[in-house]
């Protein structure tokens, strides 16, 4: 009996493998080393949300179980349908217009303000170590529930997350195309016992599996009660949309060429060339991955709700999660299925640890524009050969296992911080669109186009608001002090000298330590100016505060060089041209005796808005107390 599940389990790894993504030295000569495709993409940038299968439902039926409100989950799975589809059609838009990365960083920078980029960058930093964080606690859970030791020893879970997370930073280290690759075939041995698992559910249906008993009586809830259980259930489920960050903030790792089906399009069905150019390019591979998100979230958790109800099974149930209690019931209607059983429960355990792959390509993609606008001290970028900035991936995972720890290796602990964040960067990227198709478009274009981006950015703000309020008895209150404190703590560095970055600084972190070309290059540059000329009038506004109270400390620094204009920046017209930094590298002349002579320039922008408090002569002082 059990040949027929090994042999299926053959034909699903081969067809898994096959497809995997392979990067040639002939491919990474052309486009660079750690260039990926569309394969590569849909597995280091979609894994985390994938995997999201493995806890999220089991999330959303905790909430609701133990006050016998489960079979009202179907409201939390619509609203979370709702919400995946809003988002995502929010940032398959917003690749169009930001296609050199950055995310809701570049965006907020551009149409918004600094503050608001400082805001976004320290709040997807520690969600992408969260990310680390739940998802190898998950792994470990799941490992333990195999053995019906869900509730084991602490240490235990601890344990096995850390080594989790070990594995998958070693992987991240080495390069994406090898990480890609291994993760991709995975995620298709995944898909091909999912389906399976679903038919095995179906034909215990039909043939009248009976459901779990119950243990526990469900406990008393009001109305209001209820409706708040609700909202922190479809808060719990609505997990891993980091996803559509990672892919938008991570597109400059992405090949700027067209998918083959694309290309096969444009040549046959050129009636379509709207379609076709929308999925073009970088642009066309971030979005083609976008586009899963749009209905995963929704069909998934409309499945394992369903079934979960059904044979009355949750996280808890016979000492096994929910996924691993449906995966029993439904590999054992079919011959052999223990064998099926046993490597969908391992695969869920290797995939949740590969999830963190998605978060350290986050943080590399995310630290070194953190250290070029001088919120990061410097040492942290460093490039490798193989295109992996090892230290921020290094940094990750010191950090992650560090919370793993604090939390006792309990993902319920860690669960109510992780999801919370990465609400507000998609309420900025909505903000941020919407000023772009104010000032793009006209007409009806230009009415309906505001109000959805409005209406995306109102959801996720709302959400935002939500996860903290449903999670709130649980520590979202937590997450509150922590969002605050990281974002003073941003300033500080910024406002320190750690924080000072000058032109010819610029250029060597981007440049030549980072090893980053083209427009990517050019915005980060941009970006650095506008935050060293946020970082001035800071500390011009610190100096006139002192003043009130007759203390005069005097800016340490000249004004910064003016920004300018963001399309100028990015050379849209010209993308060969030459860094905007440019002119400000030449070597400076030979020192002479008693020093260069001083010379007078008209006053730029920021210094005439921003006057440095002028400071009396010690002369002028003797004089006046005399």
């Amino acid at each position: 009996m059990a040949l027929f599940s090994i042999g299926l389990l053959i034909v699903i790894t081969f067809v898994a493998f096959k497809a995997s993504p392979k990067e040639s030295k002939e491919h990474a000569l052309v486009h660079g080393a750690g260039q990926i495709g569309l394969l590569a993409a849909v597995a280091l940038f979609g894994v985390d949300y994938f995997t999201s299968f493995f806890y999220g439902t089991g999330e959303l039926m905790s909430a609701l179980h133990p006050y016998g409100l489960q079979n009202y989950g179907y409201i939390a799975v619509a609203v979370i349908a709702i919400a995946n589809f809003a988002f995502g059609a929010l940032y398959m838009y917003s690749l169009g217009v930001f296609n050199e990365g950055g995310g809701s960083y570049t965006a907020s920078m551009r149409y918004l303000k600094p503050t608001l980029s400082l805001i976004v960058a320290v709040t997807l930093l520690e969600d992408y170590v969260l990310t680390i964080v739940v998802s190898a606690l998950s792994g470990s859970d799941q490992l333990l529930s195999i053995f019906n030791q869900y509730n084991a020893d602490w240490i235990w879970h601890f344990l096995i997350g850390g080594a989790l997370a070990a594995i998958t930073w070693y992987l991240t280290i080495r390069g994406r195309g090898e990480s890609s690759r291994i993760v991709f075939v995975g995620l298709g041995i995944f898909a091909g016992l999912t389906v399976t698992m679903a038919i095995g559910l179906v034909l215990a249906h039909t043939r009248g599996v009976a459901a779990a008993a119950d243990t526990v009586a469900p406990q008393a809830a009001s109305i209001s009660q209820a409706l708040l259980h609700l909202l922190t259930a479809s808060m719990k489920g609505m997990v891993a949309l980091s996803g559509l960050e990672a892919m938008s903030n991570g597109i400059q790792f992405v090949i700027d060429e067209d998918m083959r089906f694309v290309k096969w399009g444009k040549k046959n069905w050129p009636r379509l060339k709207n379609l076709w150019n929308y999925y073009s390019g970088k642009s066309g591979i971030g979005r083609m991955v976008q586009t899963s998100f749009l209905f995963y979230g929704g069909i998934t958790t409309l499945f394992l709700t369903a079934f979960s109800i059904r044979f009355n099974v949750f996280d808890g149930t016979l000492d096994r999660s929910l996924v691993g209690n449906l995966a029993s019931i439904g590999f054992h209607q079919i011959p052999g299925g223990d064998v099926l059983f046993w490597v969908y429960q391992l695969l869920a355990v290797a995939l949740l640890a590969a999830a963190s792959m998605t978060a350290f390509q986050d943080a590399q993609a995310t630290e070194w524009r953190d250290v070029a606008i001088g919120e990061i001290p410097e040492f942290v970028v460093y490039r490798d050969p193989r295109g992996t900035f090892t230290r921020s991936v290094t940094v990750a995972f010191v950090v992650s296992v560090f919370i793993m720890l604090l939390v006792r290796g309990q993902t319920t602990l860690a669960a109510p911080f992780y999801g919370v964040g990465v609400f507000m960067p998609i309420m900025i990227m909505g903000l941020a669109i919407r000023k772009h198709v104010l000032a793009t478009f006209s007409g009806r274009m230009r009415t309906w186009g505001a109000f959805g981006a409005g209406f995306a950015a109102v959801l996720s703000g709302t959400v935002f608001v939500g996860q903290i309020v449903g999670k709130w008895e649980e520590g979202g209150w937590i997450r509150l002090i922590t969002i605050s404190t990281l974002f003073i703590s941003a300033h500080l560095i910024l406002l320190s000298p750690l924080g000072y970055r000058d032109p010819k600084q610029i250029h060597r972190i981007v440049r030549d330590k980072a090893r980053i070309r083209g427009a990517m290059a050019s915005i980060v540059e941009w970006q650095s100016l506008r935050m060293q000329e946020y970082r001035y009038s800071l500390l011009v506004g610190i100096s006139r505060f002192w003043e009130m109270f007759g203390i005069r400390r005097p800016v340490r620094y000249a004004a910064p060089v003016i920004a300018g204009d963001y399309n100028h920046a990015l050379h849209v017209d010209h993308p060969d041209a030459p860094s905007i930094l440019a002119q400000y590298l030449d070597e400076p002349a030979e020192p002479r005796l008693g020093g260069a002579p001083r010379q007078t320039a008209a006053a730029t922008e920021l210094e005439r808005a921003f006057p440095t408090p002028e400071v009396p002569e010690p002369e002028e002082v003797l004089t006046k107390e005399a």
